[in-house]
């Protein structure tokens, strides 16, 4: 992707823009969302069943970190889903889920709280975009959770670009809601935290500047990371940190690449009271 497509985010996001910018979700395609639970429940992960995305034909379980989490993300009726061209988060769960059989993470969401702005200037500098998108959930108590969604549309082949989210409510009642919910604080370790997801690319130096110039970040120094025969840079987002990964040889991070591409592929989890690294629900989770 070339510096003149990003410049617009750093214009957006550089120092005098008060934008707010977090990490919020990690989405996880998964044909039976519930099936997360137990295998993640044996290793200290508390999921909750999330709900019905009615016009959407999708459904979800969730696992929260406060305002970071991770979305089971599955198709509850392939007919309604199939019928969405904007929502690229649908069109990419009906391609990679529903066609190719292909279980995994898959794509981050960004938390912002001016989506209209964002949007408006991304189209006067003619990115593709679509949004922002209406959406909302249906939980079991049949409480409505609303949010907007935007889009960027993706380079084929290339690692697959953030969207970014707005709720209808501030963090604040988010988090006073979590709370009064008792979904926080509910994994094996009461402290545990959604540290990083780890992205394999083949080319980690341009990726790292890419999403660098996108997020107006600096990205770390590089380093080896022995565990996924890698090396690797990061960037510092508030609420869970970017990992950009590049092969050095046929360890995990390698093997990733050569199956699924350019994708999110690893989770970092802090403060869990373990130490270890394991490959689940096609991915690979790291306990520290």
């Amino acid at each position: 992707m070339a510096w003149n497509h990003i410049k617009p985010f750093f214009h957006l996001f550089g120092k005098g823009n008060n934008m707010k910018l977090s990490f919020d979700h990690l989405v996880w395609f998964k044909h039976k969302p519930e099936n997360a639970i137990q295998p993640l429940s044996e290793n200290g992960i508390h999921v909750v069943q999330g709900g019905r995305h009615e016009s959407w034909g999708t459904y979800n379980t969730l696992s929260f970190f406060d305002l970071s989490y991770i979305e089971f993300l599955g198709i509850e009726q392939v007919s309604i889903a199939e019928q969405h061209e904007e929502n690229q988060l649908i069109t990419q769960i009906v391609k990679q889920l529903f066609k190719e059989n292909r279980e995994g993470p898959a794509k981050i969401a960004i938390r912002t709280d001016q989506i209209n702005e964002l949007a408006i200037t991304l189209r006067e500098e003619s990115f593709t975009v679509h949004g922002p998108l209406p959406g909302q959930r249906v939980t079991a108590s049949g409480e409505v959770i609303k949010w907007n969604l935007l889009f960027i549309e993706d380079q084929p082949n290339e690692l697959s670009l953030p969207f970014f989210i707005q709720w209808e409510k501030s963090d604040e009642e988010r988090m006073a809601a979590f709370k009064e919910q008792g979904i926080l604080g509910r994994h094996a370790s009461e402290n545990s935290k959604f540290e990083s997801v780890g992205f394999v690319v083949r080319n980690l130096e341009d990726t790292i500047s890419t999403w660098g110039k996108l997020f107006n970040l600096t990205p770390s120094e590089e380093f080896r990371e022995e565990g996924l025969q890698a090396r690797c840079r990061k960037l510092e987002l508030p609420g869970t940190n970017l990992l950009f990964c590049t092969p050095l040889g046929n360890g995990p991070a390698g093997k990733v690449l050569h199956e699924r591409g350019e994708t999110p592929f690893l989770v970092n989890l802090a403060e869990t009271n373990q130490n270890s690294f394991i490959e689940m629900l096609n991915g690979y989770w790291r306990f520290q």
